[in-house]
Parts: structure tokens; sequence; C-alpha cells
């Protein structure tokens, strides 16, 4: 399959947006479940998700209610948005060509915050007890799953392109053409169109939200994916004493919401509102310790 990765809020659903208008075959709806009605502020054009963003590996395949499986075979060619911590997990048959897209993480930040305060906004009309959950500080988000595609693309080694934000938007005519050549697959003269940068809500903000010295080694992963830079030796060092550094500060996160998570799975289960089976996808789909 053609996966397109990144992390929430980095560019993926503009990735299949492209691919689509390419006529290549998809996986997902352009708003799933009630998204359009709640969250389409978020994406103008449509977020083309399914369950499988939480991974193609044995919860997702065979459907976990109509029992449909597919094989490797049956999909191949077929574009389907995976998110970082589901790509880890996918399993490998599946995994032909990966485009993940990396957005710049003050950017990233800003943005993602922007999705919560809509969502919360959403819940608080639904619940009059609504509380938002506990999440991970987006930067510390971006970080940790942008980590773990570096670390899963150098143990897994499929075909892997990484392309930023920027660079298409700066020069969408170059990426798309260079991106489809590649992948060997679509009619970009029908996809070129598809880009929009004036549905973009955030340029270049300011944040302090993370270590001076972690600030610097985030920019520098990002200007290195921009200009199309191989990763050196010494920076993949740095990369590692970075996710050192950072590593409490993931753990202690990842705990609150795992204990936040737990306490809301039984308050569901005491009303007698059990979570089905997607939203376990969600849960199964949060950030896992660094190793």
């Amino acid at each position: 399959m053609i996966i397109v990765t990144g992390t929430k809020r980095s560019g993926t659903s503009l990735w299949m947006q492209i691919l689509i208008a390419a006529g290549i075959p998809y996986f997902g709806e352009a708003f799933p479940r009630d998204w359009e009605t709640t969250l389409k502020e978020a994406n103008k054009e449509g977020f083309y998700e399914s369950m499988l963003r939480a991974g193609i590996y044995f919860a997702t395949n065979p459907h976990p209610k109509s029992g449909a499986y597919f094989f490797p075979e049956q999909v191949e060619g077929h574009c389907v948005k995976v998110f970082i911590p589901g790509l880890v997990r996918t399993d490998r048959a599946y995994i032909g060509r990966v485009i993940a897209s990396v957005r710049a993480w003050r950017e990233y930040e800003a943005s993602l915050q922007r999705l919560y305060t809509m969502e919360d906004v959403e819940g608080a009309k639904s619940a009059t007890d609504f509380t938002p959950p506990e999440r991970m500080p987006p930067a510390l988000e971006w970080w940790s799953e942008n980590f773990a595609l570096i670390r899963d693309v150098s143990i897994r080694r499929y075909p892997f392109h990484a392309q930023s934000y920027d660079g298409l938007l700066r020069d969408p005519d170059r990426v798309i053409r260079d991106t489809l050549q590649w992948l060997g697959a679509g009619d970009a003269e029908k996809a070129l169109s598809t880009p929009k940068p004036q549905h973009r809500n955030f340029h270049q903000p300011t944040s302090d939200s993370v270590p001076a010295r972690a600030a610097e080694v985030f920019d520098e992963l990002y200007d290195a994916i921009d200009r199309r830079r191989e990763l050196t030796p010494r920076f993949l060092l740095e990369l590692n004493q970075t996710n050192e550094l950072l590593t409490p500060l993931l753990r202690e996160h990842g705990r609150r919401m795992r204990a936040d998570a737990a306490r809301r799975r039984a308050q569901a289960m005491a009303a007698g509102k059990p979570a089905d089976a997607e939203t376990a996808q969600e849960s199964a789909a949060e950030p896992a310790e660094p190793s």
C-alpha cells in the first residue's frame, strides 16, 4: 500500500487529497462520523481517515465489527492515511511506499492547540460535566512521533519519502510531480491544483514550550527535511541524546494520559456506555513511551 503518514495537523490530509485527485484508489472518508459538522473548519477539504489511521494490524484487520479481512495483494497500490504510531505497529507486508508529511513544530503546536479547542467546545455542548482529556503537550508529541518514525524507518527499511509541509506549499508543482514519479503512479496534471495555501492558518508562530537546546534540535531536524539533506551520523547521535533528555517528560505525560483514559473508560462502563471498537482503536493509538 501507499501509506501517507505524519503527526496530526502535519499535511497528511492534503497528501491524501493530492493522491486521490491523481487517480490513486484509496481508503478513508472525507469527513468520518460527524466531523463535517464539528471539525470541518480544521480542514475544509476533508480529512480522508478510517480506523486504519491507528495502524494495519490485528486490531483493525480483520475489521473488528464485520470481520472482513483484506490481504496485502488485494490492496496493493491503494493509498491510506496512517498516523505515525499506527505506522509503527502496521504489519510490514502492507507497507509498500511511505510518504511522510512533516510540519515545523511550532506551527504544528499552534494548529493542534486550535484543533483541541474546537474539540473541547463540541464536547462541552454534549455534556454539562465535560472536562478536557489529559493530552500530550503538542511539542513533545511532535518530537515523540517523528523520532519514532525515524527509528522505524531505520529498522524496517521500507521505501520512504519525507516531505516538509513548507516545501509542498512553496513549490507544489515540482513536489507533486517528483513524488508521483517516485510512486510510479498517478496523474500529476490532475493533482496540481489541490494545494490551497490560502487555507493555511499559521505561519512561523513563536513558542517556548520546550527547553532551548531541544528546540534547536527540533528546528535542525525540520530544516534537514525541508532542504532534503541526509541525516548525518553526528546528528543522529544528537537526536538520540535529545530523546534521552525528553524521555522523563514523555513518560510522565504518558502515565497521566493512560490514567485519565482508564478513568474515563471506567466511568463509561459504570454509565452503561462501553467504548465502541473505533474508540478502542483511538486508545490504542496513544503515544507509546520512548524506548
